[in-house]
């Protein structure tokens, strides 16, 4: 699951991650932000009409193009398992893959006092990355969003989490967006992942407040990383999950 993400990259590690080769792409830096929640908006980058890569911007929930109203239901996640026959992700998944850049999430476990602890999940040295994303533009009500892609956790995430956001390896960057590439090699692609590579520490409960901003989020607190027992995710219904 991925329910909180950081985004403090600067134009150049975004410029490094991804080919961008739209004008509108130069110079666009943006303010850090180390407490991104659901149904804000989020960068994203899609493929282009030139071959190239191209940085979009929409709502982190996803609103397929069919819809008359935006869902419930939680969208800000997909499951990798299902998301290329599931309704509400199946077009994304053939026609709107996408990149969300990034440089960490958070995860919660229950706390000894019945309170949610919150970790910081990051590669080591802070260096940026990619979600797997899938992305949708819905006509009807001039919105554009985004989802990210969840599998089943890998170690050390499963100390905390069962499921985990997928962080797709730089070198599948090219075919994932690609839209030659048909939704069963898209699906083989999601095993090319980073994850395994995380390290994580925990940080204040202040992050659990949506509002709550600013680099004193992702500061590790003094505490030993939980044992086996990861939490829970929300359920999907079934149209969208």
């Amino acid at each position: 699951m991925c329910g909180r993400f950081t985004h403090h990259l600067s134009w150049a590690e975004i410029h490094r991650l991804y080919n961008l080769t739209a004008e509108g792409d130069i110079a666009r830096n943006t303010a850090p932000r180390y407490n991104i929640s659901p149904t804000e908006d989020v960068l994203f980058v899609r493929a282009g009409e030139d071959d190239g890569e191209v940085l979009d911007e929409g709502r982190w929930w996803l609103v397929p193009p069919w819809a008359k109203e935006v869902p419930k239901y939680p969208m800000f996640n997909a499951r990798a398992e299902t998301a290329a026959t599931k309704p509400a992700f199946r077009e994304a998944f053939r026609t709107g893959r996408c990149l969300i850049p990034a440089d960490g999430y958070f995860e919660w476990t229950k706390g000894e006092d019945g309170g949610r602890d919150p970790w910081y999940l990051h590669l080591p040295g802070g260096r940026p990355f990619s979600f797997a994303g899938l992305w949708a533009r819905n006509e009807r009500l001039g919105l554009t969003s985004c989802t990210i892609l969840t599998a089943p956790a890998v170690a050390p995430i499963d100390r905390l989490h069962h499921r985990m956001p997928v962080i797709l390896a730089p070198d599948a960057y090219g075919e994932w967006l690609s839209s030659a590439t048909g939704a069963e090699a898209a699906a083989a692609l999601l095993a090319r992942h980073l994850d395994g590579e995380l390290a994580f520490h925990r940080v204040s409960r202040q992050v659990n407040a949506t509002r709550f901003e600013g680099a004193s989020a992702i500061a590790p607190l003094d505490a030993e990383p939980p044992g086996p027992g990861p939490g829970e995710d929300p359920p999907q219904r079934d149209l969208f999950g």
